[in-house]
């Protein structure tokens, strides 16, 4: 399978989605789905991407990012999804592939166009019957519990 094509430039935020490998629901499982979302975090801390929405859903996770002038989209998607892997399978006898290979991404046009992304990430859970309301679902951005960095200056209205 070829990689997917991205185009990426400095100062654009994007959508991204990653599915895992075979669509598994592995991250149903609560600590593993924790250990993803703290995953997401740490990268932030470290400068790798500013995190302004995110949603981590059993077989896959949406993140809306602006990714650091020195790091990459594939680097920032490389960072989450590599050291992902790296904590689940720490003194793991099974090796087996976590992630659907690439991920996809959507350059984030105007307001208009991140507003109905973060409707989307939000909406998922519930769209899902995972949870009734977005703020119920302790796996992204819309339960409130984590910092977020804010919407970018030429997305607010």
């Amino acid at each position: 399978m070829s990689k997917l094509p991205h185009r990426t430039g400095p100062g654009q935020t994007y959508f991204t989605s990653s599915a895992t490998w075979d669509r598994r629901e592995l991250f149903r499982v609560p600590q593993t789905a924790e250990l993803l979302v703290q995953r997401i975090l740490a990268c932030r801390d470290k400068g790798a991407y500013l995190l302004h929405e995110f949603v981590v859903m059993p077989n896959h996770s949406h993140l809306l990012i602006t990714p650091s002038e020195n790091t990459s989209l594939e680097k920032a998607i490389q960072l989450i999804k590599g050291g992902f892997s790296h904590e689940f399978h720490k003194g793991a006898e099974n090796r087996t592939e976590i992630w659907q290979v690439g991920f996809h991404d959507w350059t984030i046009r105007d307001g208009g166009d991140y507003r109905a992304k973060v409707g989307y990430i939000h909406m998922n859970p519930v769209r899902s019957r995972l949870v009734e309301r977005a703020e119920e679902w302790s796996f992204g951005s819309a339960c409130g519990k984590y910092l977020l960095d804010p919407v970018p200056e030429k997305f607010r209205s």
